[in-house]
Formats: C-alpha cells, structure tokens, sequence
C-alpha cells in the first residue's frame, strides 16, 4: 500500500478537483437526447482545458475520455454517437485525470429526466454504501471494514454485489495495490495513513452476476436490470478520510 508524499497528496487533489469539475458539467447537461459521445469530449475539453490528461484515453487500448454506462451496463461502457439518453435511463460516468503526473478517479450514476422510484432507490442505496466505506478510511483501521461498510448498505437493501469488480489503490498509476471488494473476504490489509483509495460501490437492482459484451469494455448484468457505480478517490489521512475527487 503506497503511502502518498505531502506534495503527491496535493497533486492528487487537484486532479481530483478536475474530475469534480467534470461531474459539475455532467450533472448539468445529461437529460434525453444527448449521446454519450457528447459526454465525452464535453469531459475531454474540461480535462485539457484544466492542463490536465485524460487517465483512461488509451489506457489498456480503452478509445474514450470517460467510461459511460447506461441502465444495465455497470462499467466500462464506451462512449457512441449512437448511444442516446432517453427519459428514465440512467448513466454511470467514470472519469480519471491525471495532473502533473498523480491520477484522481471518481464515478457517478446520474438520472436521466424522471426515473423509476426503484431505480431512485438503487442510486440512493449505491451512494450512501460510498460514504459508508468512507468512514472507513481512517490509519490502521483494517481495509475490510471498508468492504463490510459496503456490503452492509447493499444487504440492507436487498441489491444485488458487483464481485468480479472493485476499488483500488489508486496515485501514480491508476490501478495501484491493494485491491478492495465491496463485500467481506477476511482480509487482513491494514490502511496505511496518506495511503490513496478509490472506493468504488457497484450495486444491482438484480442478480450479482455480471458479463463482458463482444467489444471486450463494457460490463453487463446478468439479468440486465439496472446498476449503480459511486466512486471518490479518498486519502486516508490522521485529521481523517480526505476525499480528493470534490471541488476544491
């Protein structure tokens, strides 16, 4: 687990800051009829602006700034002139900038218009098992705590656990060790004080069970009822959990 310098944890601050930046203008302008194409070059334009890098373009061969997964879809979708919002969907946007060389990553699932009050409820459940894992984040306290915060909202709400998929530590490089389930496994990894994480929930309306489509990106529920994708990058520090990816 890679503890973060005094000066990595404020370039990480402010690459999270550019990420809030662009979760500020997707609030903004998601409604139906935009294409998740726009999206994206919407958050590049933002990203470079803002001196920046976008962290997933290219990554792994990934085409996009942003990763936009609507309704069923629960990660890694591929942003498409041919991917149109319409009233009652909902869209996850994961975006990662990196400044001066330290990565931020933060995700959200927005409404798009007026939503199904089970869908409602999902989003709801999603974002508060995020903060519940935040509280977590505290110097010494075990990582799997984190986890069973998580995991806890999810069961309370009957939702369904993405497990094939989770958070990460997260500073020079996107994906840093250790890796973080969103339910108990009995580990023993202990949180490091100003180590960097970013917990990211993923909750289904339905089954656990997720798959890969033909395009090799974008993940899918099983069942295909919806999911939900929360995500903050969070330092853990001695004052507390610091949450990288809001607005300065």
């Amino acid at each position: 687990m890679n503890k973060k310098s005094r000066e990595e944890i404020k370039l990480m601050r402010m690459a999270g800051n550019i990420v809030a930046l662009v979760h500020q203008e997707m609030k903004k302008v998601i409604e139906p009829g935009i294409s998740t194409l726009e999206l994206d070059k919407i958050a590049y334009d933002i990203i470079k602006k803002n001196k920046a890098i976008p962290t997933f373009l290219g990554y792994a061969g990934f085409p996009n700034t942003i990763c936009a997964s609507i309704n069923e879809q629960v990660v890694h979708g591929i942003p498409s002139k041919d991917a149109i919002l319409k009233e009652g969907d909902i869209v996850s946007i994961d975006v990662g900038a990196t400044f001066r060389g330290l990565v931020g990553d933060g995700a959200w699932t927005y409404p798009v218009g007026k939503i199904a009050s089970e869908v409602q409820k999902l989003l709801e459940a999603t974002e508060k098992s995020l903060f519940a894992g935040i509280q977590q984040m505290i110097p010494e306290n075990r990582l799997e705590n984190v986890s069973a915060a998580i995991e806890d909202v999810a069961l309370e709400n009957k939702l369904g656990i993405v497990r094939q998929y989770g958070g990460h530590g997260v500073g020079r490089n996107m994906h840093e060790e250790p890796f973080l389930f969103n339910y108990r496994t009995n580990s023993n990894v202990i949180i490091k004080q100003n180590c960097a994480i970013a917990i990211e929930p993923m909750l289904n309306l339905g089954c656990d069970e997720v798959h890969v489509l033909s395009d090799e990106w974008t993940v899918v529920t099983d069942d295909k009822k919806p999911s939900a994708h929360f995500e903050h990058t969070v330092v853990a520090t001695s004052d507390g959990p610091l949450i990288m990816t809001e607005l300065l």
